[in-house]
Formats: C-alpha cells, structure tokens, sequence
C-alpha cells in the first residue's frame, strides 16, 4: 500500500472524527454558558485539545500495533485462516485466534471476504470463522483495562529504538509493535488526564447518566465504531471512561454492545462490487453480531452481576475511585464473556445461518456473473409420471458429471504447473456443479410429492445420495484441491517432474473411476459400479506407491522440499477422498447384497 492510498483511506475518518470532537466539546461547553455565563473553572481549549491529542496517539498506536502484528504473522495467519477451518469449530477456533493476532474482527472478515472471492473457503465454512472473530477481538479489551500507563513511555522509547536501530526487518516489526502499544497506554493515560476535571463538571456527568439508557449507549457506539472502524479502539476509550468513573458498568457493557454491530461497517465496505459469496459474508457479520445484541441487551443488568462477581474488587476504595478501578475489567470481562457466549450459542446453526443469507442474497445475480448453466433433462411436464422423471434425473446426472469430469481433467495440471486464473476458472466450474445440485435436488423433491411406488422410493432416495456424492466430488476439488494450488504458488513450491508423473497417474486411476461411477449411475448398470468398487485395491496400491515415492524424495536436496512434500501427501489424500465419493457412488446402483469388495 502506497502513502498516498493510506492517507486517501484515512482522510474521510480523520475530518469524521474532527466534527465528532468538535460535537462533543460543543456539548460540554454549551451547558457550561448556559448554567454559568462562564467557563465554570475549567479550561475548555486545554482539555480539548488533550482529548484529542490522546485520542489521536491512542488511534495510531492501535493502527501501529496492528500494522507490526500483521507484518510480523499476517500471511502466516492468512494460510492458517485458509486451512484450519474443516468444521463449525475449528473455523470459530482459528477464526479466534487469527484476530488475537492481528487485532481486528473486521480485518478477519475483510480476508474471509477475499477468501471467499478466490475460491479458498466456502461459505459454510465462513460462518465459524466470523463467529470466532468476535472472541479475538476481545484481547484488545483485556490489555487495555491492565494500568500499565506508567510504563507507556518505556515501551515507546525501547520500540522506537528496535524499530530505528535495528538492521533486522522483523526486529523493526517487533519495535513497532511495541512503540504501538506504549502509544495506546500513552493515549488513554493523556485522555484520562484531560478527564479528570470533569469529575465535577455537573452537565457532563448529566450526559454520562444518558448513558444509562442501553439503548442509547448501544447507538452511540455503533455510530462512533462505524466512524473510526475499529471496535477495539472504541471499547478502549470506554475503559478509559470507565476508569475515572464517569460511566458505570451496565452502560459500559451497553456501549461495548454497540461497538460490536459498529465494526460490521468495515465487513459490509469490503464486499462491495464482489461476488455474491462475498456479499454474502458481510451479511453473516452483521446478522450475527446484531443477533447477539438483541438477544442480550435485556439481560445487560444480569450480566454486570456476574462479571461484579468474577472480577477483582477493590473495597477500600469508595465512590468515584473504586468504581474507576474495579469498572474498567467489568467492562473487558464482561466483553470477553458477551463474544464467548454468543459464538457458543450460535456456533449450532451455522447452516441455518448459511441458509437464510443464501436467502436474502438470491442467487439472481448468477447471469450477471457469467454462469449461464441451467439443467437441460428436468422436464416439468414428466413430473406427472414418476419413472420417466427419475429416468430424466440420471440423464441430468451424466450432464453435471461431465461439468465435474471437466474440472478433475483440469485440476492437477492447475496445481502442478498452473497459474491463479487456471485455478480461478475451476472454482467457477464448481459454481455450475453446485447449480445443477440444486436443481437436480429440487426435483427429486417435486417427483417425492407423487404417488410412488416402494421401488420409486428407494430409487429416488438413491439417486439424492448419488447426486450427494457427485457435489462432494466437486466441492472437495473446489475447496480443498484448489487450495492446493495457490499454496504451491504462495510458497513458491516447485513439482519435480517425476512426481508429477506419479501424481498424475494416480489421479488418472482416480478420475477413470469417477468417471465409471457417473456412467453406472447415469445407466443404472450394476456391472460398472461394481467395477469401481472393484478398484479399491488398485487404488490403494496407487496411494501407497507414491506415498512411498514422496518419501523417499524427502531427503532430495532441492529448495523448498517440506512444502512440496506437504502439499503432495494432500494431493493424494485428496484423491483418495475422490475415490471413497465416487466409490459411495457407485454403491447406490447396487443391492446392498450384491456389493462385493
């Protein structure tokens, strides 16, 4: 990113916190005038321009220590994001602890977002991981309610030293990285300065009781986190807040409720002009982030209650000072316990979830984006004879086991030797395989609500899962071989040619039984399901022979051995998978008697 990109995207922030400020002096100064003619004692251009300053240095040390931290893990994070999401919970779990990483939930969802675009991750498997954004993004949170401000300007002095002195890059990293967090402790130890005075300022303390209101303390965060697009550094000024007692706990939690529907804005930016999925992923974020508000913003009272009793209290202190020091934990506990509770609630009915934006982001938009594919057997007036229509269903079947063959042709030769757009083109082929699922689906349900025979019944059902079996073919390309792919051309890994001729066999064997499988389904010929099924031995002999291949070439003294060895052994692992689908397949045309392995 060039210094001219960074300074284009920050200007509109940086003139939207100007008039939040100017409105916010403006409040405090206006009931002074009115009350008293005057300036009641306090300095209002001094104190501005505290608040301000500190805010500023707060801001930039987060922007800091999130830029290092990024630097430092980011395209590590972003292999970890891509690979570790295989279920609801790992996608939650490394959804977690990538923002932990790099300190924002909104960055998680932006690179989910882009991941989602480049065919990476599927939109089922985005779900777990904004849900667990969320989680990592209370670590801000805990850092911050520590009072370490003493300390601040030591870790300013010792990272400006690593970062300017240091001839090693990822010692400078690790310099701004900790200059950015002593910049973040400095900045809420010079707003809670300037603050202080106000702590007998009666029309502020007015204002603060406002505050009380959930419902306004949730809108002014949302509004206030959609501004500056981080609701870690809006949930660090209300510690700040809280920490000279101006804002008690029910409010403190209320307002970091509204932080977490005000970070969706950056989500919800990010996928304009992208596709669908991506859309798609915003939508997710928003929904579940305002679910979980809605759904605890009733029991705010009972939460304070419990985080009243899990967090340190402080009871030679009284009024105003024990509440600035026991509130500001309450108030990152309670963030912490809010985000937990939310992803384990919802973590259940990510498919739902999945279902319902599908919903609300149609699939209309197809055409517009180049895929014009459509079923061409499902005849609607054959709905009316049943056995004509299952018969149309195995010939729709053959139609998207030639899209499916289509990408199996092209996918090793992608992964081996091919570049971004060739692996780009198979996501989009699985795009088509996914619409005639549904389609063929679809169907198959309109034929279950005629009068069917037992026979009828058990075919269809059979059918569904051939069907099944054929999608899971082409997502487990799509999702996990393309993957392959771009990680062959992120680490630079080159394929020696021998391998290659090893892999390329295998997958040959692979796709000849996929292949069959389509055929015996598409003919209803038990001979040639049977011969898939017949070929497991082969098959393993395959695997093992250039399991046996890759190890032996471990020790080869070329560059980048270990990535190459890994992504080889997942390329066969992948194939195998293949095989156990189109082996399943293939086991739907036969009696289960007649099945002879």
């Amino acid at each position: 990113m060039t210094v001219k990109t960074m300074i284009d995207k920050s200007t509109l922030q940086t003139r939207l916190l100007f008039v939040l400020m100017a409105g916010l002096l403006a409040m405090l100064a206006f009931p002074a005038l009115a009350e008293s003619g005057g300036n009641a004692g306090l300095s209002w251009g001094t104190m501005g321009m505290q608040l301000f300053g500190g805010l500023a240095l707060f801001l930039f040390g987060m922007e800091q220590m999130a830029d290092a931290l990024k630097a430092v893990a980011g395209e590590r994070m972003k292999t970890i994001l891509a690979k570790l999401t295989s279920n609801r919970f790992m996608g939650a779990a490394t959804g977690a602890f990538v923002t932990a990483v790099i300190q924002s939930s909104s960055v998680t969802t932006v690179l989910v977002v882009g991941f989602i675009t480049a065919g990476l991750m599927s939109m089922a498997q985005s779900v777990g991981v904004i849900m667990g954004a969320n989680i990592g993004t209370t670590i801000t949170a805990q850092i911050v309610a520590f009072k370490v401000t003493k300390a601040a300007l030591l870790m300013v002095g010792v990272g400006f030293s690593m970062l300017f002195a240091s001839k090693n890059d990822k010692t400078k990293h690790y310099g701004a990285m900790l200059m950015g967090l002593g910049l973040v402790f400095f900045g809420m130890s010079v707003m809670s300065d300037a603050m202080k005075p106000l702590r007998s300022y009666q029309p502020f303390l007015d204002l603060m009781i406002q505050m009380e209101n959930p419902v306004v303390g949730i809108l002014i965060a949302a509004a206030f986190t959609g501004l500056i697009q981080s609701s870690s550094a809006t949930t660090g000024i209300v510690i700040v807040m809280a920490s000279q007692g101006f804002i008690t706990l029910p409010a403190g939690i209320a307002l970091a409720f509204g932080a977490n529907i005000g970070t969706c804005v950056t989500a919800l930016l990010a996928s304009i002009g992208k596709p669908r999925e991506a859309v798609r992923a915003a939508v997710v974020h928003i929904f579940f982030n305002v679910a979980g508000v809605l759904l605890w913003v009733l029991f705010i009272p009972q939460l304070a209650e419990v985080v009243a009793w899990i967090s340190p209290v402080y009871p030679e202190l009284t009024g105003v000072d024990r509440l600035g020091a026991e509130t500001p934990r309450q108030i990152a506990n309670a963030h912490t316990i809010f985000n937990v509770a939310n992803t384990f609630i919802f973590i259940g009915f990510t498919t739902q979830i999945a279902r319902l934006v599908e919903r609300l982001i149609p699939d209309s938009a197809l055409e517009e984006e180049g895929l014009a594919v459509s079923a061409k057997y499902l005849e609607e007036e054959l709905l009316t004879t049943p056995s004509l229509a299952l018969d149309r269903v195995r010939m729709e079947v053959l139609h998207m086991g030639e899209t499916v063959q289509q990408m199996l042709d092209r996918i090793m030769p992608a992964i081996l030797t091919g570049n971004r757009e060739e692996l780009a083109k198979i996501r989009r082929t699985d795009d088509e395989v996914d619409i005639l699922y549904e389609q063929i689906i679809e169907y198959l349900g309109r034929i279950s609500k005629r009068s069917l025979s037992d026979q009828q019944t058990d075919e269809l059902l059979r059918l569904m899962e051939a069907v099944g079996d054929l999608e899971n073919i082409g997502d487990t390309i799509e999702t996990n071989m393309v993957t392959l792919g771009y990680d062959r051309i992120n680490e630079g890994v080159s394929i020696s040619e021998p391998t290659r001729k090893v892999l390329g066999d295998f997958q040959k064997a692979v796709a000849h039984a996929t292949q069959t499988a389509i055929q015996a389904v598409a003919q209803n010929n038990a001979a040639a399901a049977q011969v898939v099924i017949g070929m497991k031995d082969d098959i393993t002999k395959l695997a093992n022979s250039a399991a046996v291949h890759q190890a032996a070439r471990l020790v080869a003294e070329e560059p980048n051995r270990i990535p190459a060895y890994t992504i080889e052994i997942d390329i066969i692992e992948k194939q195998k998978r293949i095989y156990y689908f189109a082996k399943r397949m293939a086991k739907t045309v036969m009696a289960p008697e007649a099945i002879e392995e």
